[in-house]
């Protein structure tokens, strides 16, 4: 029991290395009962992306639950930095140059969540049958499209579509994004590796989580991505904000495989 939010939420996770990659480099969080989840998609391509993504999500474990938002994002932030910090200090010590990987946060707290991130994996949100995109990639696609006006089908075949522009662990500086969100009763939220938004249609996403099940719709996801071809580490979270609750109570469902 806790009383960290007026709502009562649910959650899964899953997370699959796919059918193309030997090595699972993504990692996730998922405590319910402390308002926070997470996914960190170790930088491929770079030695050490698994140890990445587990540094990342080790350290965002250690974020105190509260009632204050502004709070807990400002400690999720410090976590990060310090991840960031871990991540240098071990390249360094192995003489390579980058351990580095993306990461994205959901913090809630009464009817709000926050967010934190940075890289491409992504936070969608799901309301009243539509799909949002919350977060923006940190990509060198997604500034080409926000200056040359990329159509989709020319961004789906660009060769730098897999181009990060932030990473943590990438730089001594990180810069990490940060907005917020109310909450509606019934609006779910999906954090996910480019495994996922790679292989998968928004549209598909979308009918994914309509049945509002969130062991369910993560299930789906998966098999969506591996459907796809599944070539790259595949991990979904699904978050789900029930009615009020008297008690409050935050439950997780069929944690990660």
């Amino acid at each position: 029991m806790n009383t960290i939010s007026q709502l009562h939420w649910t959650s899964a996770s899953r997370s699959h290395v796919g059918l193309v990659r030997e090595l699972n480099e993504d990692s996730c969080l998922e405590l319910p009962e402390h308002g926070i989840w997470a996914v960190a998609d170790g930088m491929g391509g770079h030695s050490f992306g698994d140890y990445a993504s587990q540094t990342v999500v080790n350290s965002l474990a250690e974020v105190k639950p509260g009632d204050d938002l502004a709070v807990s994002l400002r400690d999720a932030r410090l976590q990060i930095q310090i991840a960031n910090r871990s991540l240098r200090n071990e390249a360094a010590a192995r003489d390579t140059h980058i351990i580095g990987s993306t990461v994205v946060v959901l913090i809630a707290s009464e009817r709000q969540c926050g967010y934190l991130w940075a890289g491409d994996s992504r936070i969608y949100l799901y309301r009243d049958g539509k799909l949002q995109q919350l977060t923006r990639d940190h990509s060198q696609l997604e500034e080409l499209k926000a200056h040359g006006g990329l159509s989709d089908e020319e961004a789906a075949m660009h060769p730098l579509r897999n181009m990060i522009t932030r990473a943590v662990g990438a730089s001594d500086v990180l810069d990490v994004d940060q907005e917020s969100v109310d909450v509606n009763d019934g609006d779910m939220f999906l954090l996910c590796s480019d495994g996922l938004s790679n292989a998968v249609s928004e549209a598909d996403i979308c009918r994914a989580m309509a049945p509002g099940d969130c062991a369910q719709a993560s299930d789906k996801l998966i098999s969506l991505a591996l459907d796809g071809g599944g070539r790259d580490n595949i991990t979904v979270v699904v978050v789900r904000a029930g009615g009020d609750t008297e008690t409050m109570e935050m439950t997780s469902l069929n944690p990660a495989l």
